[in-house]
């Protein structure tokens, strides 16, 4: 059996806290809702959280509190998942795409400066593959900044967390995230003027809009276990680095002042991704582009410009790694990374 690229960390605590949702009949938006909630602001240090059935209506949400205007510019990077462009096309908003930097794959202070200039006036960040900028030039631009923490929850910056950089931040919580409760999005205030209105906002909003308590329940799980998949993360990384050393492939430099949450191990290729992904199958090790479902992938040829993301959407692949890969799928792994064609 092939070993997985991605594969969601479900222990024995998760399908117990959900199983208590099922016995006691605790199904919809109620109390396991508020108390992920409670969590999310004590783990992040924030002062207001919104937890919802998805990231789409976690972003209209961020707009309406920005009380951004219909036709205005959100700037998004082209690496971003195509979910952001859909959903700001179909808010009213016109998705103004920003190139990346190809050592990152994260748009910076000059790419988004560019599309300030054809008409950006408030910034979604994807933090691809957990990395975080230096975010003080990018806050230098003065426009409004909402993060985007999917890949990147748990990632640190001196001692300020993913997710209080900008005026709003959301956390994706889909199959594939840092997080999972199945599908649903948290929507984070840091600063208690955001709270306020993020507060009014939630008081407003359909039940329909709030995740149910049977995810919120898995969700409450695996955020309380955080910090001990990321060690596990953070461990099967450093086996990775070492062997793809010894060949002739890299992946994104580690900034210094970074300490960034493991989402999944890209490789950026110098060889055919065509002659890797045959190497790879034939050693029972699936592997994937790793921005297929990004916007740029999405507009293919439709999309002008960002030469790096399209030269990284060709390039870069994502490994499997995830807290219970076990130790012989990593070192099977390890092994296969040193020998790559």
């Amino acid at each position: 059996m092939k070993i997985p690229v991605f594969s969601s960390t479900i222990r024995r605590r998760e399908m117990d806290a959900v199983l208590t949702c099922m016995v006691s009949e605790k199904i919809g938006p109620g109390e396991m809702n508020i108390k992920f909630m409670q969590l999310v602001k004590e783990i992040f240090r924030v002062d207001g959280a919104l937890i919802l059935r998805s990231t789409s209506i976690a972003l209209l949400y961020a707009l309406e509190a920005l009380a951004i205007e219909p036709r205005t510019g959100v700037i998004v990077s082209a690496l971003a998942p195509a979910w952001q462009y859909h959903s700001i096309k179909k808010s009213g908003y016109i998705p103004i795409i920003a190139d990346v930097h190809p050592d990152t794959a994260l748009m910076t202070p000059e790419t988004i400066s560019e599309a300030v200039q054809r008409g950006g006036r408030v910034i979604i960040f994807h933090e691809t593959v957990g990395s975080l900028p230096g975010f003080d030039e990018i806050r230098a631009l003065n426009i409004p900044l909402i993060e985007d923490i999917s890949h990147s929850a748990g990632s640190v910056i001196g001692e300020k967390m993913a997710g209080t950089f900008g005026v709003f931040s959301i956390l994706g919580l889909e199959e594939n995230d840092i997080l999972t409760s199945g599908g649903g999005a948290v929507l984070i205030a840091p600063n208690k003027r955001e709270s306020i209105i993020l507060n009014k906002i939630g008081e407003q909003a359909p039940s329909t809009d709030i995740l149910p308590d049977i995810n919120s329940a898995l969700a409450y799980v695996q955020l309380k276990e955080l910090n001990r998949n990321s060690q596990l993360r953070q461990e099967i990384k450093t086996l990775f680095l070492r062997s793809l050393l010894q060949g002739r492939h890299k992946t994104f430099p580690q900034p210094e002042d970074v300490t960034s949450s493991v989402y999944s191990f890209p490789v950026i290729l110098s060889s055919g991704f065509k002659d890797v992904k045959s190497y790879t199958n034939r050693k029972e090790v699936e592997i994937e582009l790793a921005f297929s479902g990004s916007i740029a992938a999405y507009l293919g040829d439709q999309l002008e410009g960002c030469m790096q993301a399209k030269s990284l959407l060709m390039r870069c692949v994502f490994f499997p790694l995830y807290p219970r890969l076990g130790s012989a799928n990593a070192a099977k792994i390890s092994k296969l990374l040193a020998t790559l064609p």
